[in-house]
C-alpha cells in the first residue's frame, strides 16, 4: 500500500538535495529536535517545505554565529541537563549521542561535561562549564554551565566556586516567565545538592511541573525526588518541622511519589534521569529499613550505569547507600567499585569540605559505613537497643560506635544530624 505522505511536507532526501548536506546530516538534525515541525513517519522523517537549513555548529562560521556578538543557537532540548533527556536513550552509547550533535558544537560541549560529570572526571567538567560561560552562550547553556560548575564546587570543596556558580545561574539571559521559573528551579537544585530545601518555590515543592517545558521533565522529576528524600530525612533528624509529621513517617510514604517517577523515567527512556531516581529511591528504602527493595533499585541502576562506566553518579550515593552500593556492584564488577570507591572517597571529602562551611559545622568524614549507619539512626532518635535490632549488632557494638562518632565530632548525640 502506498504511504499517504503529509502535507506540505518533504522527505529526508529532498531536504537533504536542496541544503546540500547528507542524508544522514538530516537524519541527525531531526532526532535532535533541530528541525521544526519535522514529523516520524515509521522510520523516516518527513520535513516542512521551505524550512530553513539549521546553523551548523560544527563550522567556525556557525559557533561565531551562537557566540557573542550573534544570536545563540538554541539547545537541541530546553533543559539545563542534556543528558537527562531522551537525546540519551540507550546505556552504553553515550559517545554516539555526542557524536550525533555535533552539528551543534556548544550541545556538544555541554553534553560531553556532563557525561565527563557522570564518570567523575572533574576537571573536565570544569574546563567545559568555563568555555561555555566564557562564550556567552544561549539561556539554557549558561544555567547548565553554572550549575556544572556547582556541581565541580561540591567535589572540589570551593565555596568560591560554589557562590560564583550560583551568580552566573543568576544572571543567566531569562527572556520570560518561562525562562524564569527554569531559573528559580535551578537555584534551588544548587542547593539541594547540599540538602537545603527551602529555596523551592511552592509549585514545584507541590510537584506541579506545568510552568516547564516538557524537556526539563527528566530533570525535574530527579530534583523533585531528591526533594522529598531531603525533606524526609530533615524530619526524621527533627531539623525540619512539619505538622503532624514526626521521625521516620514521611520516609516510608515518599517512595509512594517515587515509583511512578521511575516508571516514567524508564517508559521515556532516559537513562540519566531513571539512575538518579533509583538511586534516590533505594536511599529513602535504606532508611526506611526495606533494604530488598533498596537493592532492588541499586542493582537497576548499577546496569544502567555501567555500560558508560557512570561511576559518578554511583559516588554520589555512597554516603547513604555505601554498604549496599559495595555489597551490590562488587559482585558483580570488582573494579567497578574499587573506582567508584576512590571517587566517592574525593565527593566525600569535597561535599563536607563545601556543606561544612555553607553550615558553618564541621562535617566528619572519618566514620566507617558502619559507625555512619549507627550515627544515622540515633539522630533519627533511635535508641541503642532499637539501632541494634534494626542492624543486627550487639548493644555493645552499638555504644562503641556512638562514642567514636562523639570523640570524632565533638559532638553530642542530639546533634549527630548537623554532623553527617
Amino acid at each position: 500500500m502506498e504511504r499517504i505522505l503529509p502535507k506540505h511536507h518533504i522527505n529526508i532526501e529532498a531536504a537533504a538535495a536542496g541544503w546540500q548536506i547528507s542524508r544522514r546530516r538530516v537524519q541527525a538534525l531531526c532526532a535532535a529536535g533541530r528541525i521544526p515541525g519535522a514529523l516520524r513517519v515509521g522510520r523516516d522523517w518527513m520535513i516542512p517545505e521551505g524550512a530553513p537549513r539549521p546553523v551548523d555548529g560544527r563550522t567556525k562560521a556557525g559557533r561565531a554565529g551562537a557566540g557573542e556578538g550573534g544570536s545563540p543557537q538554541p539547545l537541541p532540548r530546553k533543559t539545563p541537563f542534556l543528558y537527562m533527556s531522551d537525546l540519551y536513550h540507550t546505556p552504553g552509547t553515550a559517545e554516539e549521542c555526542a557524536a550525533r550533535l555535533s552539528y551543534h558544537h556548544e550541545a556538544e560541549v555541554l553534553f560531553r561535561a556532563e557525561v565527563a560529570y557522570s564518570r567523575g572526571e572533574i576537571d573536565r567538567v570544569y574546563e567545559s562549564a568555563s568555555y561555555l560561560l566564557q562564550q556567552h552562550s544561549g539561556f539554557y547553556a549558561i544555567l547548565s554551565a553554572g550549575m556544572l560548575l556547582a556541581m565541580c564546587a561540591i567535589w572540589k570543596g570551593d565555596l568560591s566556586m560554589w557562590r560564583r556558580a550560583k551568580v552566573h545561574i543568576a544572571e543567566a539571559p531569562a527572556e520570560s516567565d518561562f525562562d524564569r521559573d527554569m531559573m528559580q528551579l535551578a537555584i534551588s537544585a544548587v542547593d539541594i545538592m547540599l540538602y537545603n530545601v527551602t529555596s523551592f518555590p511552592d509549585w514545584f515543592k507541590l510537584g506541579s511541573f506545568e510552568a516547564l517545558h516538557q524537556d526539563a521533565l527528566p530533570a525535574a522529576k530527579v530534583y523533585y525526588a531528591k526533594y522529598l528524600y531531603a525533606s524526609a530525612y530533615a524530619v526524621a533528624t527533627g531539623t525540619l518541622q512539619m505538622e503532624g509529621v514526626q521521625g521516620l513517617s514521611l520516609m516510608s510514604v515518599v517512595p509512594h511519589a517515587l515509583e511512578p517517577l521511575i516508571a516514567w523515567a524508564k517508559a521515556n527512556r532516559t537513562v540519566v534521569s531513571e539512575i538518579y531516581l533509583r538511586m534516590t529511591t533505594a536511599a529513602v528504602y535504606y532508611n526506611s529499613g526495606k533494604r530488598e527493595e533498596a537493592a532492588r533499585h541499586v542493582d537497576r541502576a548499577i546496569a544502567l550505569a555501567l555500560p558508560d562506566r557512570l561511576f559518578g553518579l554511583l559516588a554520589e550515593y555512597c554516603r547513604v547507600l555505601g554498604i549496599l552500593i559495595e555489597e551490590r556492584l562488587s559482585r558483580v564488577d570488582e573494579a567497578a567499585w574499587r573506582e567508584v570507591k576512590r571517587l566517592h572517597r574525593i565527593y566525600n571529602e569535597g561535599w563536607a569540605a563545601l556543606s561544612g562551611s555553607v553550615r558553618g559545622k564541621r562535617i566528619v568524614t572519618t566514620l566507617s559505613p558502619k559507625e555512619r549507619e549507627v550515627a544515622k539512626l540515633a539522630a533519627f532518635g533511635m535508641s541503642n537497643a532499637q539501632i541494634a535490632e534494626k542492624l543486627h549488632m550487639s548493644l555493645s557494638v552499638v555504644k562503641q560506635a556512638i562514642r567514636v562518632t562523639m570523640e570524632k565530632s565533638g559532638m553530642p548525640r542530639k546533634e549527630f544530624a548537623a554532623i553527617l
